[in-house]
């Protein structure tokens, strides 16, 4: 599994939205400026979360995006899943569209089926307020 720039690019915007005034529309070329990515790449990400109801937009002066909750609420399992689709290591765990043939007599299925759990309870465990803070503690078992 490997988190594209997409996913890591999303998670930045989140951020960097939850470090500003949660009341009032941020413009995307601040964030992008403060994250040093380009901007029209950021637009893409910005309509993405945008769609899925994460920020909201609002066109014209004045304009910019914002948080739609709280940055407690947004989980970074939430926000990579809808940057990459999926978290799963292997194809077969991807979904009902992927059906392994061998899954009865697989010896690793049980094995991926763990790790896909760990990945998933660990991001679960983690939201944009705790990234918003300079100094979480990453070692910490869940």
């Amino acid at each position: 599994m490997k988190i594209s720039t997409r996913g890591r690019y999303a998670l930045r915007v989140m951020i960097d939205l939850a470090e500003q005034n949660l009341d009032a529309f941020i413009p995307l070329k601040e964030v992008a400026e403060r994250q040093e990515i380009s901007r029209k790449y950021l637009e893409s990400i910005a309509q993405v979360l945008s769609k899925a109801g994460l920020i909201e937009g609002a066109h014209g002066k004045g304009g910019g995006y914002k948080l739609t909750r709280s940055p407690a609420d947004y989980t970074v399992a939430e926000i990579l899943r809808l940057t990459e689709g999926s978290l799963a290591p292997v194809a077969c765990l991807e979904g009902a569209t992927t059906e392994c043939l061998r899954a009865d007599s697989c010896r690793t299925l049980p094995m991926w089926t763990e790790f896909e759990r760990l990945v998933n309870d660990y991001f679960e465990g983690i939201t944009v307020a705790d990234l918003a803070k300079t100094s979480m503690p990453f070692n910490y078992v869940i």
